[in-house]
């Protein structure tokens, strides 16, 4: 189960010395949300220009020096929810028919779509994963507040990844407490006993929150988080900005002329 994976550490990577981790937490996130925002912007069937787009994210691996192991099983898991979705765009009227049955028709567009889509996820994926595995959680909020991002939705992810960990200790605690009463013995009894954790789960969520809430309030919490100084960018970062906006204009540029 999902459950079992005990907890969130989200920045293994955060501590190395490469060129990647030199640059500055800010330029970190804004380069790679200009990359993510060039690659979903891109129309549908612009090969070339993924493929550049593609050599992007390969250096980005390779001057991150990324723990693959853990980059690829991250990928994969999140890849296996959007592939339900992208399987709806296979099913397109337009162009040529290659496969039909009944009413189900796979065309040269439904393929290209799909095959368009994966894309765009997969380079996106990368580029994200990349981020949060290389930087630090502390780091990566600080730098979403030097970006103008509202206090208030930071202030959320912030809470949502301190207490990410708590409910899952929670789930798994009620988990055991089932199986030492032999309440997992069979699939059925699995599923009515894992649909009333979630639902206890739930309502110790909220009531948890509340007293987290009040105690946070106690202390003088104002809605908003700390913020610390932003650290002020080198030449690296200028570069690192620079190529990122010549890679991106580069991959619009193969189709527009």
């Amino acid at each position: 189960m999902l459950f079992h994976i005990g907890t969130f550490h989200l920045d293994v990577d955060s501590q190395q010395a490469t060129s990647w981790h030199t640059l500055t937490p800010r330029i970190r996130v804004l380069c790679t949300l200009l990359s993510v925002f060039a690659i979903a912007l891109t129309p549908n069937g612009r090969w070339w220009t993924w493929a550049i787009y593609g050599l992007g994210v390969f250096a980005v691996i390779l001057l991150s020096r990324v723990t693959l192991k853990v980059l690829l099983k991250r990928i994969a898991v999140e890849f296996s929810f959007i592939s339900v979705v992208l399987l709806g765009t296979l099913f397109r009227e337009g162009g040529k028919v290659v496969w039909s049955w009944g009413v189900l028709k796979i065309t040269t567009v439904g393929l290209t779509i799909l095959g368009s889509v994966t894309i765009k996820a997969l380079l996106s994926l990368f580029l994200l994963n990349i981020l949060t595995i290389t930087t630090s959680i502390p780091a990566l909020l600080n730098a979403l507040i030097g970006l103008r991002i509202p206090p208030l939705l930071v202030a959320i992810l912030a809470s949502m990844y301190r207490y990410i960990n708590v409910l899952i200790g929670e789930f798994n605690a009620m988990q055991r407490a089932a199986i030492s009463r032999n309440l997992m013995s069979s699939n059925r009894w699995q599923r009515l006993v894992i649909g009333n954790m979630i639902g206890s789960l739930f309502i110790r969520t909220y009531e948890r929150g509340e007293r987290i809430h009040q105690a946070m309030l106690a202390r003088g919490y104002q809605g908003v988080p700390p913020i610390e100084k932003v650290p002020s960018g080198g030449w690296r970062d200028v570069v690192a900005l620079t190529v990122t906006l010549l890679v991106a204009l580069l991959g619009q540029a193969v189709y527009l002329f």
